[in-house]
């Protein structure tokens, strides 16, 4: 049986509601899933051995399943995938006879068009979902609506977006999201080997996710590493690799709400030892506007207006992604207060201009001689 045909049923409680759409074979579409993800992810290498192990981890993680996988099925999943069977036609290549990959590094089988049969069901869903448009228990749907109502339309039409979200296709990282996910839902601490950008070398630990924090359209992994007790972030594009760490019991989150934690600070970075300051900043005329309808943090007030700009107020952390959202502005921010801010501000003003240093000589052939 095509693991991607649909059993269709009606909703058993609501008869208002659409037909739910359930997969065939939902083990099938874990092993497919899971092989993509791999396949996808360039930072490293895949023996057939390590695509077994991956598979039987993935099944074992979201179905209980401890008995693992055959290496016949996934070398009959590689083949089906690589075929037209389920359209999916992967550019699955061996490497040096021993290494599975695609051929192209910006394919997924998550990018395959979609049907006339699954646009109509994703019309259905969009129509259903934006009933409930208006409830404030369900206003966090609202931008995922308008997300999919987007997608559908221009697929249907095979038109470009009316809608155009930012987004950064090329960050590295992107494909462990739903990994790391599954961690927190499931509650299973992870396996993770991670390089930040000061370190020489990667480093391998148990880590326990929290929360995915989104800032800037850059992901973090928020939560505890083994023997340590301090709250960190983990850019996931820094993250190597990362697998279920079944030796490991996982440390759950029973007191700290994500809002509270982040409602003195810009950005992921966090100080539990620092209090927040009172930061005071004028902004020119020019750049008044765009700050004043797109505040800074939640905090901002204005103190003072004048013809040559506005005086506001944030209470904040001094960190690293306030100082970057004030060198942003240039010549449009100046830090009134604290004296610590504005000196710091200052002095990577001056490490900027000295970079440019002063203008080079013209270069070229000499000038003739009259």
């Amino acid at each position: 049986m095509n693991p991607y045909d649909y059993k269709i049923r009606d909703h058993p409680k609501n008869p208002c509601l659409p037909r739910a759409i359930m997969p065939a074979n939902r083990n099938a579409l874990i092993r497919y899933k899971t092989l993509d993800a791999c396949l996808r992810n360039r930072q490293r290498t895949w023996t057939l051995d390590d695509l077994i192990e991956r598979v039987s981890e993935a099944l074992y993680e979201y179905e209980g399943i401890d008995k693992g996988i055959s290496r016949r099925t996934v070398q009959a999943d590689l083949q089906l995938m690589r075929s037209d069977k389920l359209g999916y036609f992967a550019p699955i290549v061996v490497v040096d006879k021993k290494y599975y990959t695609y051929d192209d590094p910006t394919y997924s089988i998550t990018n395959i068009p979609l049907s006339d049969g699954d646009l109509s069901r994703m019309n259905e869903a969009v129509e259903v979902l934006k009933q409930f448009r208006g409830f404030s228990h369900f206003s966090a749907l609202n931008d995922v609506v308008q997300k999919l109502e987007d997608h559908v339309y221009a697929t249907a039409r095979k038109s470009a977006r009316v809608i155009d979200f930012e987004k950064n296709d090329n960050l590295r990282g992107l494909h462990l999201l739903d990994e790391l996910y599954q961690a927190v839902v499931q509650q299973r601490a992870l396996r993770i080997e991670y390089q930040s950008f000061s370190a020489r070398a990667p480093q391998t630990f148990t880590f326990h996710v929290w929360w995915l924090k989104e800032f800037k359209n850059r992901w973090f992994a928020v939560g505890l590493r083994n023997g340590k007790g301090l709250l960190i972030n983990l850019a996931l594009d820094r993250m190597l690799s990362l697998s279920v760490d079944t030796s490991a019991d996982y440390v759950p989150n029973e007191h700290i709400d994500p809002d509270h934690y982040y409602r003195h600070v810009i950005g992921v970075t966090v100080s539990e030892n620092l209090r927040p300051v009172r930061v005071k900043l004028f902004v020119t005329a020019r750049h008044a506007p765009y700050v004043e309808t797109k505040p800074l943090h939640h905090s901002q007030r204005v103190l003072a207006r004048t013809e040559a700009g506005m005086v506001i107020e944030l209470l904040v952390q001094h960190n690293f992604e306030l100082e970057k959202e004030i060198l942003g502005f240039g010549d449009g921010m100046q830090v009134l207060e604290p004296a610590r801010l504005r000196h710091s501000i200052q002095k990577r003003l001056q490490a900027g201009l000295a970079a440019y240093g002063p203008e080079p000589e013209p270069t070229g052939p000499p000038a003739p001689d009259n």
